[in-house]
């Protein structure tokens, strides 16, 4: 029987085909004992099954490129650390030894007991790991029975779940799955960010959809509205087809765009950078005619390995780089990674209680400087094969900014010495995502030669709202006016100095955002490649001095309401 649900579009296209219902993950499994002769082969049992996840991850981690090594890596590597806590090993393993309890069971009782810990945990960013325990747990148990992983997807279907984890999305996609929806979720999650870069339509938030949809029930998904239709009729058919028909005359259009300029309606050039951490994101930068790389992770060279990058290996991967935008300006940030990441090189700090606001970015940087001589020495040899700037992530004060700019010179003139080729001049800048850098700019913007906006950590330190956090979805958005004022007046300090401003975060890749950081004054996008046809679409449909004219009226909103009506006048 047809029935029409709603949720919220998360990631836009459509899609046709039979549901796959997940229900939430519950390790449901009847208590055991075994006897004490069985111990030792249960342990064996056990720990061949943790070794075999731990293969698992890695091999995926390993065939992640471009984006998702960046988006899905992250949740990998969380997922790696909690694999590896002793608190989880040691904990089945008594469990296990003392208890005489059979594996399953003592994953049941270890799961939960790590769950009351997180749930009673005042920090929502803690109580929200839950779901990585589970995710963790189930790859686990899955293994014990030498099967594979609970989710599983079967071309032509599509996932109705309490919600997914952003590790999992690509792994479904590759399977053939058209689409997911989810109970839970938020439009601005890693899981729907991710969603995005790989065109895979998502509807979150259907509250009833795992009441009222059936395994094998036949799914019309509209990712754009978030409409879902249980069962369609002819009708639904036909506008379905309908759909899928300006979808696809809407890629031709966009693929006619791949040589067109960034030029706003009354003539005005916007310059739209990318965002990338491997050699497919820079190839396909260069394809779309991005006018070169505003954010490169350095991260992936560090990450999941046992020794640190030395110098040459840093060089030899910042070098390539260099080559392959033939010249255009490409941007290496220096490191970012804290304890938030999984490190086996020991350089992160362990056991910090937030991660988020720990040693990480610049602060680690500067704590260990012979790691960044290391990569400043590395990139400045770049810049002897094309034009390089450097970005500095997590600043918080003009201090740390005078500390990496005497290293830089330092460096520089050692170089110099040893005879190497080099730039005369690399541009700094420094990332604004910390909320005190962005009220102290006015009193360090003379020190930097550029900055770059990470409106994904600002929007998250200045609403004081963690975006892994669903139960946060309808907080965390940049559409709040004290993120638009904040936004306003970086980009007008950095213009009133004469210093380049970008914006580097998800917000630059959202076509629907691109009015309002036009209006605020924005000249400079970085974004994922997979959005930059999207956005140059976006830049070319609109009349910027007409936006700039409305812009006090934007600052002006009260409310996200305000916001979403100015922006729907100025979309008209």
């Amino acid at each position: 029987m047809r029935k029409a649900l709603t949720g919220h579009g998360a990631s836009r296209g459509s899609a046709l085909g039979r549901a796959r219902v997940r229900q939430p993950h519950a390790l449901d499994v009847a208590e055991e004992h075994i006897p004490a002769e069985a111990v030792e082969s249960e342990l064996l049992r056990l720990h061949a099954a943790v070794d075999a996840v731990r293969v698992e991850m890695r091999n995926l981690r390993t065939q992640l490129h471009g984006a998702l090594a960046h988006e899905v890596g992250e949740f990998l590597d969380m997922h790696a650390l909690l694999l590896d806590d002793p608190e989880l090993l040691q904990g089945l393993d008594a469990l296990v030894r003392t208890g005489h309890y059979g594996a399953d069971y003592a994953l049941r009782l270890q799961r939960d007991r790590l769950a009351s810990v997180f749930e009673g945990m005042d920090d929502a960013y803690f109580r929200s790991r839950i779901e990585d325990i589970d995710h963790v747990i189930g790859r686990v148990h899955a293994a014990l029975h030498k099967r594979e992983a609970e989710l599983q997807g079967v071309a032509g279907e599509i996932l109705v779940a309490d919600n997914v984890a952003p590790s999992e999305l690509a792994q479904l996609q590759s399977q053939g799955v058209v689409a997911v929806v989810t109970a839970a979720g938020s439009t601005l999650s890693h899981t729907a960010i991710l969603a995005r870069s790989l065109h895979l339509p998502l509807v979150v938030g259907a509250a009833e959809s795992l009441q009222l949809i059936n395994d094998g029930d036949v799914l019309a998904v509209d990712g754009a509205n978030g409409e879902i239709i249980v069962e369609p009729a002819a009708a639904d058919l036909r506008i379905h087809r309908a759909r899928m028909r300006d979808e696809k005359r809407e890629r031709k259009q966009l693929h006619r765009l791949r040589r067109e300029p960034s030029r706003t309606l009354d003539g005005t050039d916007i310059r739209l950078f990318a965002n990338a951490e491997s050699r497919d994101d820079v190839a396909e930068a260069h394809a779309l005619g991005a006018a070169g790389i505003g954010l490169y992770r350095t991260e992936f060279l560090f990450l999941q390995r046992d020794a640190l990058p030395d110098e040459e290996e840093q060089f030899r991967a910042y070098r390539d780089l260099v080559l392959g935008m033939t010249g255009r300006t490409v941007t290496i940030r220096t490191l970012d990674v804290g304890a938030d990441k999984a490190d086996r090189t020991g350089l992160a700090l362990t056991g910090e209680a937030n991660p988020a606001l720990g040693v990480r970015g610049v602060r680690l940087s500067l704590a260990k400087p012979g790691l960044l001589d290391t990569q400043l020495r590395a990139i400045l040899r770049a810049s002897g094969y094309g034009p390089v700037r450097i970005l500095v992530p997590m600043v918080t004060m003009r201090e740390e900014m005078l500390q990496v700019r005497a290293a830089l010179d330092r460096v520089a003139g050692e170089l110099r010495a040893e005879g190497r080729e080099i730039a005369d001049h690399v541009p700094l800048g420094a990332m604004i995502e910390v909320p005190a850098a962005a009220i102290a700019l006015p009193g360090f913007i003379g020190i930097v030669d550029f900055i770059s906006i990470g409106t994904n950590d600002l929007t998250q330190y200045v609403l004081a709202a963690d975006r892994g956090n669903d139960a946060l979805g309808d907080l965390y958005t940049p559409l709040h006016p004290a993120m638009l004022r904040l936004l306003h007046s970086i980009i007008r300090t950095a213009k009133m100095r004469g210093k380049p401003a970008a914006v580097c975060g998800e917000m630059a890749g959202d076509a629907l955002f691109t009015p309002i950081l036009l209006a605020l004054g924005l000249e400079e996008f970085s974004l994922h490649p997979g959005t930059l046809l999207e956005v140059r679409r976006a830049i070319r449909a609109h009349d910027l001095s007409r936006l700039r004219s409305q812009g006090n009226r934007l600052l002006r909103a009260h409310d996200r309401a305000g916001i979403e009506r100015w922006l729907a006048h100025a979309s008209a």
